[in-house]
């Protein structure tokens, strides 16, 4: 890691409000993935600033949907939101980035209190966290092998790796940042649902660009604060292709076995 880069996953999160439903964001540089900054600061920081626009402390992100059409490069940069509605238990939220006195991207969040004591349930398998994280390799993901972001996170992959020719279109692992953040809320997941590689990778033998162009993601608040020193299991899977362009859904779950976040991905082959 050079001696320039900032690994804080907190500082490239960070906005700071300029006045009424307006703020201001640096992107740093060092968390470019490719030509624009990592997509998952990009997403997160739009949800950063709507998490301090909504004053209701009942009301959490539920769902955020959210598109980056332009490189989003290192420097200054300003987040806009605009109130959709506040109803009797939800709020709903718009941000649109701006750079160079142009839009990069936008957001809507969907806040909401919560409705009723029942203690939750889905429908997908438990992971396996066999092996334990701490007797698994952390990866050397860096320049020029991999994307300038990833040095700021501690990656245990449980396999397959990219470009391994798997006969599955599966990611799995754990993450956490190698500089903890003060707390593990929605948007510092929203970041780190985007950490790893897409699954697709795991059947090819060499790169491929590729590039998400829809992002989504689902909160599950853990029913204890997560503990930001801990990773989480990440799981994902490529579920449909078509025409270069195809749909992946990503998992974060603890450790304990709790579901804390859904993140349905578009990826388009570049090339």
């Amino acid at each position: 890691m050079d001696e320039t880069f900032d690994p804080s996953l907190e500082s490239a999160l960070n906005v700071e409000r300029t006045g009424p439903g307006v703020f201001e964001k640096r992107f740093p540089d060092g968390w470019q993935q490719g030509r624009g900054a990592f997509g998952g600061i990009v997403m997160g920081s739009l949800a950063r600033a709507m998490e301090a626009t909504e004053t209701d402390g009942a009301r959490i992100l539920r769902s955020f949907t959210g598109e980056i059409f332009a490189p989003v490069l290192p420097g200054a940069a300003s987040i806009a939101i605009e109130t959709l509605r506040v109803g009797a238990g939800v709020s709903t939220y718009r941000a649109a980035l701006i750079q160079n006195g142009a839009p990069a991207a936008v957001g809507v969040g969907v806040f909401g209190k919560a409705r009723n004591e029942d203690p939750g349930w889905n429908d997908l398998p438990r992971p396996s966290f066999e092996p334990h994280w701490s007797k698994l390799p952390s990866l050397p993901i860096e320049p020029p092998i991999g994307p300038h972001f990833a040095r700021a996170f501690d990656f245990r992959s449980t396999g397959p790796l990219p470009f391994s020719g798997a006969k599955e279109q599966i990611a799995n692992g754990w993450v956490r940042a190698k500089q903890p953040t003060p707390k593990l809320g929605a948007s510092e997941l929203i970041a780190m649902a985007d950490t790893f590689w897409p699954s697709g990778f795991a059947t090819m033998d060499a790169p491929r660009p590729m590039a998400t162009i829809a992002f989504t993601f689902q909160y599950f608040p853990s029913p204890t604060p997560l503990d930001p020193n801990e990773p989480l299991f990440y799981r994902a899977k490529t579920v449909a292709g078509l025409g270069g362009y195809v749909s992946e859904l990503r998992e974060l779950w603890t450790a304990q076995g709790d579901l804390v976040a859904l993140n349905p991905q578009t990826f388009v082959h570049i090339k």
